[in-house]
């Protein structure tokens, strides 16, 4: 089994940066995506981007192209969120997920069959 834990949420003024990390433990060699998803209250959980572990491969939802950057370091099993230019509108739980039985790395959460437990970012006008 793969086991995700995610850090790096809190609160910012709009136009501010935060990182999330997400740190991989387990089977990691089986994961052959990695992606970060968003969710706000009453609302569907929503694709923000996604990487091959493998390289070659990022993905990245049309609402946070240009100011979201997703990238892993593998030696520590770990990918990041740089969320730069924030909005109150990207304000929601974020939750990774990593694909460990398929070659899928877009933006359906069910495609993923492994998430962590979120955490929050909130941002405010």
């Amino acid at each position: 089994q793969v086991q995700l834990v995610e850090s790096g949420g809190g609160s910012v003024q709009a136009g501010g940066s935060l990182r999330l990390s997400c740190v991989a433990s387990g089977y990691t060699y089986s994961i052959n995506y990695m992606g970060w998803f968003r969710q706000a209250p009453g609302k569907e959980r929503e694709g923000v981007a996604a990487i091959s572990t493998g390289g070659g491969f990022i993905y990245y939802a049309d609402s946070v192209k240009g100011r979201f950057t997703m990238s892993q370091d593998n030696a520590k099993n770990t990918v990041y969120l740089q969320m730069n230019s924030l909005k109150p509108e990207d304000t929601a739980m974020y939750y990774c997920s990593a694909n460990t039985l398929s070659r899928y790395g877009g933006s359906l959460p069910e495609k993923y069959n492994r998430w962590g437990q979120g955490t929050q970012v909130t941002v405010s006008s």
